[in-house]
């Protein structure tokens, strides 16, 4: 007799939506909402609403998203929400929300597996506290939750209206550890850790690594300090090595036209090109994109997001534009020696400092910030921690982290620098992985 397979059921912490992925997660919230459990909303929001949710909810770097999967098919999700930086009285705390699986799928464990992976991404971020609230009328859900050890520490009566009847709350907490994180007064005090009931390393959060596929005469190079005549070759085939990084486990690829950083337009497109058509997750992309032509251009051609670099110092209301036509897809490219930025391709040193261009950038409405200390990128020296920390609790959008990177220890340092500079949310490696310092597998363990 033969016997159907056991389904997969899957959970895991989502950095990056596919297209199928954001199909299927807005299908899953639309049933959830329909059942009358797990999300805000008493009744479905059209699905472009649902869409646009979800590709902003990535981009806000308080709030980490988890999916659970039955043979590879969203059918739930989760969200982990971290304190606000401002919020350092209550920095060892974590919140979920929105947490369901749609009807269809119930009755599977599924939500057993979706919280453990939230509570278990929550402990190793290192979160003492898990508070979560849920309607009372949610039976199913306040069974598990209290079935995985949440503490029911009060009830509201008037916690929400549904179906135009009051309905009560539940509020919940769980305490994952006992230690507590190690939190500085101020970010320039890391002398005074808060009281625990026993030491507790400070581990920072989870980043995102950007394999960097640097772009020169068509090739993937890796240069030093910049510098065009030092330049290593490393594959002659861009499209390969995207999937080379993809197949590896990354989420993310940074591509950055070197020549046409140097020309002030698109010098590589044969290459970029095959690199989008390769691409299975997001690409950021960056070099000689200096007006709002090329920008949608290679939007429209499959780039997720465009870096903006030298057309930041010079022409920030393009920069302004840009980011009002495409939200959420322009980044600042802030590259810097000793803290002066850098633009045309990093040959020409201004006398704005990264930390004022950082502010300029937010205010013109970008999504995030890449910071470069050129002095250091290629050299395997490590990455100016202190640089990118300064800038990163500077401003209020994430700052991904760049060069120098030459060892898992280097990870390990920066990921630790997390815990006082939260807004640090990846960092990009390019010379280290492709010379095999740093395994990718080893690379992904350390920042997860």
């Amino acid at each position: 007799m033969n016997t159907a397979p056991a389904p997969r059921l899957t959970t895991e912490r989502l950095q990056s939506l596919s297209e199928d992925d954001l199909q299927s997660l807005c299908e899953a919230t639309h049933a959830a909402i329909l059942d009358g459990g797990g999300f805000g909303w008493l009744s479905p929001p059209p699905h472009d609403v649902l869409e646009r949710y979800f590709r902003g909810l990535l981009l806000v770097p308080e709030r980490q998203l988890f999916v659970a999967r039955h043979d590879g098919v969203i059918v739930g999700a989760a969200q982990m929400v971290r304190p606000p930086r401002n919020n350092e009285a209550q920095a060892m705390s974590a919140a979920l929300m929105h947490f369901y699986i749609a009807p269809y799928a119930r009755g599977l464990g599924l939500g057993r597996l979706l919280l453990t992976e939230v509570e278990q991404c929550a402990r190793a971020m290192g979160y003492q506290i898990l508070n979560l609230d849920v309607r009372a009328t949610q039976e199913d859900a306040v069974a598990l939750f209290r079935a995985h050890g949440f503490y029911h520490w009060g009830t509201h009566p008037s916690y929400a209206r549904a179906n135009g009847q009051t309905v009560s709350g539940l509020f919940f907490t769980k305490r994952l550890q006992d230690d507590e994180r190690i939190v500085p007064a101020h970010p320039q005090d890391t002398s005074t850790p808060i009281p625990a009931a026993g030491h507790a390393a400070v581990t920072g959060h989870s980043l995102t690594l950007y394999p960097a596929i640097d772009l020169k005469d068509g090739s993937c190079v890796r240069l030093r300090r910049g510098e065009m005549d030092h330049a290593t070759v490393y594959s002659d085939d861009p499209g390969a090595q995207a999937r080379a990084w993809i197949h590896a486990g990354y989420r993310w690829l940074h591509v950055v036209d070197l020549n046409g950083a140097f020309a002030g337009r698109s010098a590589n497109t044969e290459a970029i090109e095959a690199i989008i058509a390769n691409a299975t997750v997001p690409v950021q992309l960056g070099g000689g994109l200096r007006d709002l032509e090329s920008i949608g251009h290679w939007l429209s051609a499959g780039i997720t997001r465009v870096i903006l670099g030298s057309v930041a110092v010079k022409n920030p209301d393009l920069v302004r534009e840009a980011c009002r036509l495409f939200p959420g897809r322009i980044v600042a490219g802030i590259d810097a020696r000793s803290g002066q930025v850098a633009t045309e391709g990093w040959a020409e040193t201004s006398e704005m400092k990264a930390v004022d261009l950082g502010l300029r950038m937010q205010d013109a409405g970008v999504a995030s910030v890449i910071f470069t200390e050129i002095s250091r990128d290629g050299m395997l020296t490590g990455i100016d921690i202190a640089q990118t920390a300064e800038l990163a609790n500077t401003l209020d959008i994430p700052v991904i982290a760049s060069g120098g990177v030459g060892s898992l220890e280097h990870l390990e340092a920066l990921r630790a620098a997390t815990a006082q500079a939260p807004g640090i949310e990846g960092v990009i490696v390019g010379r280290a992985l492709y010379d095999g310092r740093i395994n990718p597998a080893d690379a992904l363990r350390v920042l997860a």
